[in-house]
């Protein structure tokens, strides 16, 4: 298994449609975009003033643009989310004539698609695609995995161009050349992987690429002037000369999103930006687009989480199947309504579970380290107990050593010292075939590098762990006829939508992989299951069907150690949670401890 370093650079940035930096400032050249981000440091506290717009007397005339064009007049002035702001901004000419305005004739809608259709070989990603979106509003954009929505948004922020259709922004039909032409036209996308050079700054990060140059050289007065403008106008809480390797992930997010103000982007396209936050985080960020929407500025807010969703947006757009499904006032939508438009059935929400009982000690951790090169261990002196019978749940940000345990239990990654029992057995320096062999069950984080083999058939990976039992013949050769109807025994509980169980597990879709892996785990019966993120990836329906079979593995008397993201998972789920904070268990709560306010100030290192 392949892991980047933080400062390396991404293979894969061209493929997400990033705007690549172009110039190295001045004096530096440490670094490379960073990838995936080191565990974050404690979380600040925002007060709840800061969402209140800064005050209308904030110097702006005489402002210069990144390329030192003239930059027009804004209002800083205090508007609510939808309203007109007193001297916003109105789109340059650009030579095409303006076709969409308000029913008032007034200001035009930021964002108007028609018609999108996007095909790929056998599959129509788009089908006739309409999405508007006001000047000031937070939108949001739901869907199942598959529904669309990541297609649409690469052919907004023109990472893709639609087979048909028409794009308008702000009145005026425009065909983006690129990220890079979306950009020119106002359109931004903050990803979910940051595109930031860890060594460098804020304010380096922020001009990198169109930095103010005086005299043939890059001017760091104009540069550090315009960021602190920026910051201060939009409450962003940025220091301008902060390295970004010392900033959490939260704060790196802002750094984003400021990126995108400097070059001028009034449509920001988030891509689940509340994945890796702690929910003081998500707090502060939503502070910062409601800011940004009453400034004038656009937010579409790509999302699966349906309390985020009515806590910030005005309108909600749902995709089913590649279509518009509804468009819906958040003002009258309800958690049931969206769950229901996403997968057209109604869709049981918040259910309850009843408590376990834990039995004999299954799973036993030992002062666990996980040494790591020249700076603290990646895993300190950790030290927990799975029963059979009971779910433990691991909560932590992304980064803070929660999967580099797993790995360590399982048998991926060696650790420094302590000990792993496995039914009392020590398995500390065993192999991962012999861990599983002594009872453990095991679903991934990363189902295409280290869940399955993606170019063998669906048949093949689900046979994977059960291999040695009644699927080989006499000879000690896989017999295919009971390879494909294991396959299928599989297929039919899980509901994994697949046409044959011959074609590589790579053509079925992400969620539907992941129902299939989870599958072959949990048919093993295993004393121990471990899972990391059982449900990322699944449609809201199957994530009920997920849930189901983790309890019944619980209740049947297996041990099950869960990880997620998801804190509505982890509380939903788990009989006992740990929280993990750069590298250490910091909290064990039970049940009824494992409020979602003890669990953020536990994950942001306050316990």
């Amino acid at each position: 298994m392949t892991r980047h370093s933080p400062d390396a650079p991404d293979p894969d940035r061209a493929a997400r449609g990033a705007d690549a930096p172009t110039t190295l400032p001045a004096d530096t050249t440490r670094g490379g975009p960073e990838t995936t981000s080191p565990a974050p440091a404690p979380a600040a506290r925002h007060d709840s003033a800061e969402s209140a717009p800064p005050s209308s007397d904030s110097p702006s005339a005489g402002r210069t643009t990144a390329s030192g064009a003239p930059r027009r007049d804004r209002s800083d002035g205090p508007v609510r989310d939808g309203e007109q702001p007193s001297g916003a901004e109105q789109p340059e000419p650009t030579g095409v004539p303006a076709t969409t305005i308000d029913a008032a004739g007034g200001r035009p809608p930021a964002v108007v698609l028609r018609g999108i259709t996007r095909r790929f070989p056998g599959v129509v990603a788009n089908d006739g695609v309409d999405l508007r979106v006001e000047q000031g509003e937070i939108h949001a954009l739901m869907g199942e995995n598959g529904a669309g929505k990541s297609t649409l948004m690469s052919v907004l922020y023109g990472a893709l161009r639609p087979d048909a259709g028409e794009i308008e922004l702000f009145g005026r039909r425009v065909e983006p050349a690129g990220p890079a032409g979306a950009i020119a036209e106002g359109v931004g996308m903050v990803h979910q992987h940051f595109m930031l050079f860890p060594g460098l700054s804020v304010t380096e990060n922020v001009v990198y690429g169109q930095e103010p140059v005086r005299r043939g050289l890059v001017d760091r007065t104009a540069a550090r002037a315009r960021v602190v403008e920026l910051i201060d106008r939009f409450r962003l809480g940025l220091d301008p000369d902060a390295r970004v390797r010392d900033l959490p992930l939260g704060v790196r997010q802002r750094v984003e999103i400021l990126k995108l103000l400097y070059r001028d982007a009034r449509v920001l396209i988030l891509d689940e930006p509340t994945a890796v936050l702690t929910p003081d985080e998500v707090d502060r960020l939503f502070t910062v687009l409601r800011g940004l929407a009453a400034q004038g500025r656009s937010v579409i807010l790509v999302t699966h989480k349906l309390g985020e969703v009515l806590a910030v947006s005005r309108t909600v757009t749902v995709l089913r199947d590649g279509r518009v499904a509804q468009v819906i006032p958040t003002a009258e939508a309800t958690a049931a309504r969206l769950a229901s438009a996403m997968t057209g059935r109604d869709v049981e929400l918040d259910v309850v579970h009843p408590p376990g009982s834990p039995g004999r000690t299954v799973l036993e951790v030992r002062e666990l380290t996980v040494a790591r090169r020249g700076g603290r261990p990646l895993v300190e002196g950790a030290s927990f107990s799975v029963r059979a019978g009971e779910i433990v749940g691991i909560a932590g940000v992304a980064g803070n050593g929660q999967s580099e345990l797993i790995e360590a239990i399982v048998g991926l990654r060696a650790a420094s010292s302590g000990r792993v029992l496995l039914l009392d057995a020590d398995v500390t320096r065993l192999r991962i075939a012999a861990r599983r062999r002594a009872g453990l069950a095991y679903l991934p984080e990363d189902r295409g590098a280290v869940g399955s083999a993606p170019g063998a058939s669906l048949a093949e990976n689900l046979a994977a762990g059960h291999h040695r039992g009644s699927l080989r013949s006499r000879g000690g050769f896989l017999r295919p006829a009971a390879l494909h109807a294991h396959a299928k025994r599989i297929v039919e509980r899980f509901g994994v939508r697949a046409g044959d169980t011959r074609s590589p597990i790579r053509a079925l879709s992400g969620g539907n992989q992941q129902k299939a892996l989870l599958g072959r785990e949990i048919t093993r019966e295993a004393p121990l299951l471990i899972v990391e993120q059982p449900t990322r990836g699944v449609d809201i329906a199957a994530v009920q069907a997920v849930h189901a079979e983790l309890i019944a593995c619980r209740d049947a008397g297996h041990a099950v150690l869960l990880v997620s993201a998801e804190l509505s998972e982890i509380r939903g789920l788990s009989d006992r949670v740990l929280v993990c904070y750069e590298g250490r268990l910091v909290a064990e709560l039970s049940r009824d401890e494992a409020t979602e306010d003890r669990l953020g100030l536990a994950m942001a290192g306050d316990s």
